[in-house]
């Protein structure tokens, strides 16, 4: 496998199923191959443009799911606050923050399956403010009306995760199945929303559970791709799990990015203490967006130092 089969066989449409197993077994010291060939193919169709999203837990803890990742989960015995979906004013102070801050997209995420006819009413309005950001919302499996009625409010992405490819998502969540997931991706496509939709690696998947994943992806057609690495936390039934390796997590981006070419990949929980001072290297492992500030029950790193992070680089911050 040479370095221009590998970019060539990306550009023309994303690497094969074949090819990404043998990307996989890879020695791990072909990672700089593996970021040389994703950086070609991140800087053919993105140049040297990244984008920085925020999102806010709008609702925290008081779930009924089982995500055995997460420290909000009815199986987890975290310390995480605990509270009813924010008011419609502080949820727009959130966001004006999170403009100032630099980013170009905010996220109101709720905990649960989805939220309530009242939850929907706050959502409905926030959506119908101008934030000066693109809106998005993770809040659950939607039906195809609710999903029709916030884009008619103003939402234009909608972020739903996979968590996992089929026969390892098992594993992990029992009380949403893997094509109620799918179905809902489907629906928000139906009606015309920007999907975003993605996963969580080192769980314990294979590499053969991660390839079936992007590809899952690609098939659904999904607009951007989330990249998530596991942050154990105390409490939670993922608590014991070792933190993968940073140069395992950086092949798993480039994976992502040779499998699914022209999509932005977001690299998002877990990078700062699966990455440490290798984050820099999220970009020429084919990423074009990270989250800005912090994540739903954990601390991210200052909006400060990711902005220098990204001027030293020399990228620009996409605004658009």
């Amino acid at each position: 496998m040479t370095l221009e089969a590998l970019v060539s066989e990306s550009l023309g449409g994303g690497i094969s199923v074949e090819t990404a197993r043998a990307v996989a077994a890879l020695p791990g010291g072909e990672l700089s191959f593996l970021l040389a060939a994703a950086d070609r193919v991140r800087q053919h169709h993105f140049g040297l443009r990244v984008r920085l999203c925020s999102i806010v837990n709008a609702r925290s803890n008081l779930c009924g799911e089982d995500c055995a990742f997460c420290a909000q989960s009815r199986r987890a015995h975290a310390d995480v606050p605990t509270y009813a979906l924010l008011d419609e004013e502080t949820l727009l102070a959130r966001a004006g923050a999170a403009r100032e801050a630099g980013a170009g997209e905010f996220s109101l995420v709720t905990s649960g399956k989805g939220p309530s006819p009242a939850e929907l009413d706050v959502l409905e309005r926030v959506l119908r403010r101008d934030t000066g950001m693109q809106r998005c919302v993770s809040i659950g499996v939607l039906d195809r009306p609710s999903l029709q009625r916030l884009k008619d409010a103003g939402l234009q992405v909608f972020h739903h995760n996979l968590e996992a490819a089929p026969r390892f998502y098992e594993q992990i969540v029992s009380t949403r199945s893997f094509s109620e997931n799918l179905t809902a991706v489907r629906a928000a496509k139906e009606v015309g929303l920007e999907v975003c939709c993605g996963g969580i690696f080192g769980m314990g998947e294979t590499w053969e559970d991660r390839i079936e994943l992007f590809r899952i992806i690609r098939d659904l057609d999904a607009d951007r791709v989330p990249v998530n690495f596991l942050h154990p936390i105390e409490g939670t039934p993922l608590a014991g799990r070792p933190l993968l390796e940073a140069p395992e997590a950086l092949r798993i981006v480039a994976l992502g990015r040779l499998m699914l070419p022209g999509k932005p990949i977001n690299v998002a929980g877990g990078r700062e203490v699966v990455l440490g001072s290798l984050q820099p290297l999220v970009f020429m492992a084919g990423a074009t967006s990270i989250l800005l500030g912090d994540y739903l029950t954990t601390k991210g790193r200052s909006a400060a130092d990711d902005l220098e992070m990204i001027r030293r680089l020399g990228l620009t911050v996409d605004h658009a």
